[in-house]
């Protein structure tokens, strides 16, 4: 990977970063309790309680993600990145670009 790439690479994980932090506050507003004193009725209570759920799941993989992504931003200049961490060959800068937290190529990955 040359610098350009590497450069290119750096503004897509910045910007991915800043893209999951709003997702991460947004997420976090809804996965809020619900009171129990709101008079939505039994159905659409059990309704939002249910898309809390499903909130919070997305939450926390969005969590990890941006966690990855940090973790990318960090190592981006050390030796080896964009390296496989099985099989040590280099990972594609297309598949990088795609998903900048990748930390192995696609046979690996399979």
């Amino acid at each position: 990977m040359d610098a350009k790439e590497k450069e290119k690479l750096r503004k897509k994980i910045l910007e991915r970063i800043a893209q999951a932090e709003k997702e991460i506050a947004h997420l976090e507003e809804n996965t809020k309790p619900i009171a129990p004193e709101n008079s939505i009725g039994r159905i659409s209570r059990m309704d939002a309680i249910n898309n809390k759920s499903v909130a919070e799941a997305t939450l926390r993989s969005a969590r990890r993600k941006i966690s990855k992504l940090r973790i990318a931003i960090t190592n981006i200049d050390k030796e080896g990145f964009g390296s496989c961490e099985n099989c040590k060959r280099p990972i594609q800068v297309a598949r990088l670009m795609f998903m900048p937290e990748s930390t192995k190529c696609m046979r690996c990955a399979n």
